[in-house]
């Protein structure tokens, strides 16, 4: 139960910038992430937030690009990407219902609900 629903996504060049939305609602997740999927490959985290305190983890592709935050108030989740590069491009997709341990926020199977993803594309 709950919807995810992400937006943001579009075509970009390379070095620049997108930052993506996820609305949430009837979700209750301890944290919240991102994750990413090229065609032909499995889905990375790419990053993950503690709903109430505000930390954050990066996966190393994303750290010094990449900043995860939220707005409580709006129950929105964002994710800011800057200098994005091509090999960045993938469906990126929200996720909620955590259900791991700490060390876990960045795997995949840690998550319960997810949304319907927004396309990022980063070419020239």
């Amino acid at each position: 139960q709950g919807q995810l629903v992400e937006s943001g996504g579009g075509s970009v060049q390379p070095e620049g910038s997108l930052r993506l939305s996820c609305a949430a609602s009837g979700v209750s997740s301890t944290y919240m992430g991102w994750f990413r999927q090229a065609p032909g490959k499995s889905r990375e985290g790419v990053a993950a937030i503690h709903t109430s305190t505000g930390s954050s983890f990066y996966a190393d592709s994303a750290k010094g690009r990449f900043t995860i935050s939220r707005d409580n108030t709006k129950n929105t989740l964002y994710l800011q990407m800057k200098v994005l590069k091509p090999e960045d491009t993938a469906m990126y997709y929200c996720a909620a219902g955590y259900r791991g341990w700490g060390s876990d926020v960045l795997r995949e199977s840690s998550y319960t609900s997810w949304g319907q993803g927004t396309q990022v594309t980063v070419s020239s």
